[in-house]
């Protein structure tokens, strides 16, 4: 795990808005590869959460496709000119994810071959936050009167699989990526037609969202890919983000990653927390202004 908490300096300009202090998580999961990535450079901050095909390919890139997704992703972000929008960059990644890869793997029976990333970034322009989003890694804006907001609502894409898992896991023996493999299959596809990622497909464009917010009363931002949304023993209930918000005003994003791990080693079958693995990577990023 890599935890850090650094002091901010970058341009003059952005003085009054600064934060007082940037903290920022990488954790692997369970399997061999972290495919998340954070990106915290000058005013820019985001986490990438990779996913790798599931055709066939070569063992090696099935296992980095991913890591390769999210890393491309942060990079071009990390590039990012200030006459350049944040959804300039998006698209710029999405195209260059698309170059990269094997043409074959873009006709309609085969979409599920492409590697994908889900993105969350910000950038600090003064007084305002941009904000770019596209998949299941989140943006929390959390303000100084104990309220807080997400500029993109969540998209629960593994709720029905995580749901059908929950009633099967009781009656059935096996892994939950053997049992399910035609829902996960399913749910793959269905990624730019009803749920965004960055994957290289021009149909990615249609699911990114962009905006800019206030940084005015603004306490917190938080930036976190899945790994660290709270479990939930029931797919289908609403994530209990009031809780979440209440541990990170507590103890930061160590308390939001102990509590996760926490529940997550009580469990180690993924059956009273239904889930893909033991664990999920974890990426997060947390600006504090004082």
């Amino acid at each position: 795990m890599y935890l850090s908490q650094d002091s901010f300096h970058t341009h003059p300009s952005l003085r009054s808005f600064l934060p007082s202090q940037v903290e920022s998580l990488l954790e692997q999961g369970s399997n061999e590869i972290n495919e998340d990535v954070v990106l915290a450079e000058d005013n820019i901050f985001g986490v990438f959460d990779g996913a790798t095909s599931l055709g066939e390919r070569s063992a090696e890139m099935k296992k980095a496709g991913g890591f390769v997704a999210a890393t491309l992703a942060a990079d071009t972000f990390r590039q990012t000119k200030p006459q350049k929008s944040l959804l300039d960059q998006a698209l710029v990644a999405n195209r260059s994810l698309g170059a990269m890869q094997d043409e074959t793997n873009f006709t309609e029976n085969k979409r599920y071959n492409l590697w994908s990333t889900s993105i969350a970034v910000v950038r600090l322009q003064q007084d305002r936050l941009e904000f770019c989003q596209t998949g299941d890694s989140l943006i929390a804006i959390l303000y100084d009167d104990g309220s807080y907001s997400f500029p993109v609502p969540e998209v629960d894409i593994d709720r029905e699989t995580l749901a059908l898992w929950k009633r099967r896991s009781n009656e059935e023996s096996g892994r939950i990526h053997t049992l399910l493999a035609d829902q996960i299959l399913k749910v793959r596809k269905k990624m730019n037609r009803e749920y965004g990622v960055l994957n290289g497909e021009p149909r990615a464009a249609e699911f990114i969202r962009h905006g800019f917010c206030s940084l005015d009363g603004v306490r917190n931002v938080l930036l976190f890919t899945d790994g660290l949304f709270p479990p939930k023993e029931d797919p289908l209930e609403k994530t209990d983000w009031d809780s979440f918000v209440g541990l990170f005003r507590e103890g930061g994003l160590q308390a939001l990653r102990n509590h996760v791990r926490t529940l997550q080693a009580t469990d180690p079958f993924l059956r009273k927390y239904p889930r893909f693995k033991c664990h999920d990577d974890i990426g997060a990023v947390a600006l504090s202004f004082a």
